[in-house]
């Protein structure tokens, strides 16, 4: 039996396109391999679940029911997941909830009656892998051009897309620093740069 029992994804740059401080649920767009990840992972008995900041609540720029929509809309299109966590606070606010602090993770843990052990969290920047950390959970990182060097440096376990991400762990924690695919490893890490105000911008969420 696989001690993998859930996996918990960041939502935005994660499972969908990053579209900054979204709140148009049409503008949702899942990412390449994010419908076949799930669905291997819902096959397995392995619970799912989504914890994501949106700081752009504290900031004015969303209301909670612009995020409540997103997510809905998310659920439609991948789920359904069994648990979702939501921090509308900002970065100042000082909540135990927002990544990398663990509240979140801790949260849906008690949610889907699953010790954090038993858990992984797959993200795409270091919040979200330090967040698992922090929590006693598994954390695999799947950089974007979001993602800093030294975040992928530092995380414990790297995989180049979500799927990989997710075949990792369909028989137990992730194993290894690099969780490879089939691809050369120069092409699987090969990604485009965004301009640092955009990279700055995902960061604040």
């Amino acid at each position: 039996m696989n001690p993998v029992k859930a996996v918990l994804f960041d939502r935005d740059g994660t499972l969908v396109e990053d579209v900054p401080h979204n709140g148009d649920p049409e503008r949702v767009r899942p990412v390449e391999g994010a419908r076949e990840a799930l669905e291997l992972l819902r096959a397995k008995g392995i619970g799912t679940g989504v914890v994501t900041n949106q700081s752009g609540v504290a900031r004015g720029l969303l209301s909670t029911a612009d995020v409540r929509r997103v997510n809905e809309r998310v659920d439609r299109l991948l789920g359904p997941f069994d648990v979702w966590a939501v921090c509308p606070h900002g970065p100042e606010d000082g909540c135990h909830c927002r990544k990398p602090r663990p509240g979140m993770i801790l949260w849906a843990a008690g949610r889907i009656c699953t010790p954090p052990g038993d858990i992984v969290v797959i993200g795409d920047i270091g919040a979200d892998v330090e967040a698992a950390r922090r929590a006693g959970a598994h954390g695999i990182l799947v950089p974007t051009p979001a993602t800093r060097p030294e975040e992928t440096t530092a995380a414990d376990h790297v995989a180049p897309d979500l799927l990989t991400a997710v075949r990792a762990v369909l028989t137990g924690p992730p194993r290894g620093r690099i969780l490879a695919d089939e691809r050369p490893i120069r092409a699987a890490y090969t990604t485009g740069e965004r301009p640092a105000s955009e990279r700055a911008d995902r960061r604040r969420r």
